[in-house]
């Protein structure tokens, strides 16, 4: 799935953020019998949380008030409030930022709470490493999950063609593609989005050569050769019509509703599997998801099961010990869990995946068995991104990708500039 933000959006968040570790960050006010949250996602998410902060308040007495926004609007509003002091009580994380939030202060860390408030005994322990930053706890992992590439088969059945499966190469989605593109379905849809600037497709398919987008210690770990490579696999597949062109993936703006694969254009994406539900809500035809294309035929290692988002406290609030505890209720409770479902991912923790798999859908039955069945495509979890990944991903990499897609810039002189900016800003973070 992509998601955007402007680069003036962003740099604006993050100076907000900048600022706020520069200035520290005062306690902010909050009652005892109330927190505060906030969260991204779409309105399906929103209901389920809410339904979960109605139930905690029957049962603790304490009333929580929730935000929502979309991704793209998410981060420069929580920045801004971090930076003024005024940051929710409980703040939803990304595993792309929690260590930026983290090293300037402004989310706390939760070590002192666990064995008391959170109790986390039996919580997978891939998740809650994936939460740690420098040895301490700053994040709980709401959910485990994997990159998966949503498939519309109902499309691929008008077609006439085979879905893939977990064992597909890149070769196979050229040939694949042809085939799709000779079927010349619903006014031409395409096989496959334009995942030429999807962060999450291109350390995917780094991972499968050995290496990784981010080395452990916070620096680029691909050069010039590879992303050539990478842009010039994308340009081929773009010119031959097996990927949707430049104009149309432009059109897809951040909500699911403007995504290839619900607006028709295109009939698979790259996503996450705890988004399928969300996707099939918005469509009729019929969605599965497999893993992303292997390099070469029996090459796996790519994927890895990533906290699909976190729980953070933050840095400011004047409630940490009741924020632990509601978040403690949220990943643990039996009728939140019912509630929440795998919206979030797979839950961390063996009771709860035994409470909600009877009552998954089909849809959720499906994310369930992806997760839980990555067999040779699943790699270790990757070392935390460093804190200016964000702007790598969410200006530099989209920006470039798109140049190379409407032919502004050569697969070369792409990877040459996306490299050298995005050593540039990481040495400018650090």
């Amino acid at each position: 799935m992509t998601f955007r933000i402007d680069r003036r959006s962003f740099l604006l968040g993050s100076t907000a953020l900048l600022a706020a570790g520069a200035a520290g960050i005062n306690a902010a006010w909050a009652q005892a019998s109330s927190l505060r949250l906030i969260f991204w996602g779409g309105q399906p998410r929103a209901d389920r949380t809410y339904a979960v902060t109605d139930l905690y308040k029957e049962a603790k007495g304490t009333d929580v008030q929730g935000e929502f926004l979309a991704w793209n609007d998410y981060w420069a509003k929580l920045a801004t409030q971090t930076a003024g002091g005024n940051a929710p009580d409980v703040i939803q994380m990304d595993y792309r930022y929690i260590v930026e939030y983290a090293n300037r202060n402004a989310i706390a860390p939760l070590d002192d709470y666990v064995g008391t408030q959170l109790q986390l005994a039996d919580f997978d322990q891939d998740q809650l490493e994936g939460g740690k930053v420098n040895g301490k706890l700053y994040g709980i992992s709401l959910g485990a999950n994997s990159v998966a590439m949503l498939v519309n088969t109902t499309a691929f059945e008008e077609a006439g063609v085979t879905p893939p499966t977990n064992d597909w190469t890149f070769d196979d989605l050229r040939t694949m593609g042809e085939a799709f593109k000779a079927a010349n379905i619903r006014g031409g849809m395409k096989l496959i989005a334009d995942g030429s600037y999807s962060e999450p497709m291109l350390n995917n398919w780094i991972r499968q050569k050995g290496k990784e987008l981010y080395t452990a210690d916070g620096q680029l770990g691909l050069d010039e050769a590879d992303m050539t490579e990478w842009f010039q696999l994308w340009n081929g597949l773009r010119e031959a019509g097996i990927c949707v062109s430049a104009d149309e993936q432009a059109l897809d703006t951040g909500p699911l509703e403007s995504t290839m694969i619900v607006s028709g254009k295109a009939a698979m994406i790259p996503a996450n599997s705890n988004q399928l539900v969300a996707f099939q809500a918005l469509m009729q035809d019929k969605i599965d998801m497999v893993g992303y294309p292997r390099i070469a035929a029996g090459q796996g290692g790519g994927h890895f099961r990533k906290p699909s988002m976190f729980f953070s406290v933050a840095g400011s609030s004047a409630n940490k010990e009741a924020a632990a505890e509601f978040i403690n209720f949220f990943i643990s409770d039996p009728e939140a869990a019912k509630v929440l479902d795998v919206e979030r991912g797979i839950p961390c923790l063996p009771a709860m995946r035994d409470v909600v798999a009877p009552l998954l859908n089909e849809q959720n039955q499906i994310a369930l068995n992806f997760v839980s069945n990555l067999g040779d495509l699943l790699g270790p979890l990757p070392p935390p991104p460093p804190a200016a990944a964000g702007e790598i991903d969410l200006s530099l990499l989209r920006t470039v990708g798109q140049e190379v897609g409407f032919g502004a810039r050569s697969a070369e002189d792409g990877a040459a500039y996306f490299v050298a900016e995005a050593k540039a800003i990481l040495e400018r973070a650090a």
